[in-house]
């Protein structure tokens, strides 16, 4: 899958928005979204260490000196995962629809000065997201420069 995410202004700050669509249940890919196990594989930085409830903490260690944690801020299961990772807003929605089910990926940031390089990586996350909600093997493809490219030229980089 290579949807390009798109970036629109959200309550006065800027918003990465991903829609992918993945031929399963809401069920199933909520849980692969959830799995503390499966989360560390395409989320950047993830421990592994999650309390799944609202209120919740999601441990971090860019392995730098860096550790820092999220708070779940909504949890309805099979449809909604949206976490305040510092001063950003994560939210993934599920939704079914007619080929299975369809997933909005939205960050939510202040600073669009390095959006093109946040929209890369996310880009690149979603689709190891991707391959593990298929079953298939790990694969980080060597794209993010052309990614970066297209989404500075997209977005414009200032």
């Amino acid at each position: 899958m290579n949807e390009y995410g798109t970036l629109h202004k959200k309550d006065g700050r800027h918003a990465l928005r991903f829609d992918r669509v993945f031929p399963y249940t809401a069920e199933e890919v909520f849980h692969v979204i959830t799995d503390a196990d499966k989360f560390v594989k395409w989320y950047p930085f993830a421990t592994g260490e999650m309390d799944l409830k609202v209120g919740g903490k999601i441990q971090f260690d860019d392995g730098e000196g860096s550790k820092y944690e999220a708070v779940i801020t909504e949890l309805e299961n099979p449809h909604t995962f949206s976490f305040r990772e510092v001063d950003d807003l994560i939210e993934i929605n599920l939704t079914e629809e007619d080929n299975g089910v369809g997933m909005v990926f939205i960050h939510t940031f202040d600073d669009a000065t390095y959006a093109h390089y946040i929209a890369t990586g996310w880009h690149r996350c979603l689709d190891v997201l991707g391959q593990i909600i298929q079953g298939n093997a790990i694969e980080w493809p060597d794209n993010a420069e052309e990614l970066r490219a297209s989404y500075g030229e997209t977005f414009g980089k200032e």
